[in-house]
């Protein structure tokens, strides 16, 4: 019976901590102003508006984005500038094997 109770709280413990981490994890994936300006570049070029942040990689010289795009998130990539403007919107998919 001891066993059983401490098994009990162990469930109840685990699935306290795990409902924090999902809350955390949830406000740490708002984009920033770079992964934005590039999730706007590449919906307007490619002409699909349902896109999501892959990735993203800042330096001093401008942000690399990483962008899925449709339902299969055909990756693409941007790059975002401090200004706020955006450079090399390109397919990431291997056009020759289309």
């Amino acid at each position: 019976m001891n066993i059983t109770l401490k098994l009990a709280s162990g469930v109840i413990l685990g699935t306290l901590l795990t409902a924090c981490v999902e809350d955390t994890a949830t406000v740490a994936s708002t984009p920033s102003p770079a992964d934005q300006a590039c999730l706007a570049a590449v919906a307007e070029t490619t002409g699909n508006t349902e896109v999501q942040l892959m990735s993203s990689e800042f330096s001093e010289a401008g942000t690399l984005v990483k962008v899925g795009v449709g339902p299969d998130a055909a990756p693409w990539q941007c790059i975002a500038y401090a200004d706020g403007t955006t450079d090399g919107i390109t397919s990431l998919t291997d056009e020759g094997s289309l």
